[in-house]
């Protein structure tokens, strides 16, 4: 069976890329064989991968006790495996990659997380250097406003949005016609619990909202 769903899946591309539109290819197939995010391009960048640590929590000795970089590689790879799932091709890029420049996909997602302090909170930051219309930014923001929220059960942290977010080093590298959001997932201090020991509940939050951002544009096309 999953043989012959990964040859659907690879004669689907192969339709795509030689010009029959996906509605048709979908109608030929039995209703669900194929996920809604089918053939969708999407990067995400696990936060500080390739570089260094990020955030790290330390004991009263001074022992490591998690890292923002191991943390987040866990999310990653759950929400990965949630994409693909519903048919998304998925790249997975360290902080830095050196395939950031110019890079053209339906969605640049960064993922990081917040400090060892003690707070509660997600947030995030949408590119502003592209020239993705104003209003397919907003519904991306919007989607995960809802559907992250929903997901974790957290409230959104955006009084302590920084610069660098907000002009976030990837932004600058993108084809501008790449929709990117970088999103803090939660607050390590404050968050742990859920963060360490719920990565799949956090991963569905951030592919319900991608869902969320790619059904609502359907919609609207």
């Amino acid at each position: 069976m999953i043989s012959f769903l990964a040859l659907l899946g690879m004669g689907g591309i192969t339709l795509r890329i030689v010009g029959v539109d996906l509605a048709v290819i979908q109608s030929w197939l039995p209703a669900g064989l194929l996920g809604e995010l089918f053939n969708r391009q999407i990067a995400i960048i696990s936060g500080h991968a390739g570089n260094d640590s990020g955030a790290v929590c330390t004991d009263a000795k001074g022992q490591a006790l998690v890292t923002e970089a191991a943390i987040i590689a866990a999310i990653v790879e759950r929400a990965t495996s949630q994409l693909q799932w519903a048919g998304a091709h998925v790249v997975i890029l360290n902080e830095f990659d050196d395939r950031l420049a110019g890079l053209q996909a339906d969605l640049l997602l960064s993922l990081h997380a917040d400090s060892c302090i003690d707070a509660s909170g997600y947030k995030f930051a949408l590119t502003s250097r592209s020239t993705v219309p104003s209003a397919r930014l907003a519904t991306l923001g919007v989607c995960f406003d809802q559907f992250y929220r929903e997901a974790t059960g957290l409230n959104d942290h955006p009084n302590t949005i920084t610069h660098n977010m907000t002009d976030y080093h990837a932004f600058r590298r993108l084809d501008a016609t790449t929709p990117a959001l970088i999103l803090e997932v939660g607050f390590i201090g404050g968050d742990q619990a859920l963060l360490t020991q719920e990565p799949d509940r956090v991963a569905r939050g951030i592919t319900n909202s991608i869902r969320c951002f790619f059904a609502k544009e359907s919609d609207s096309s």
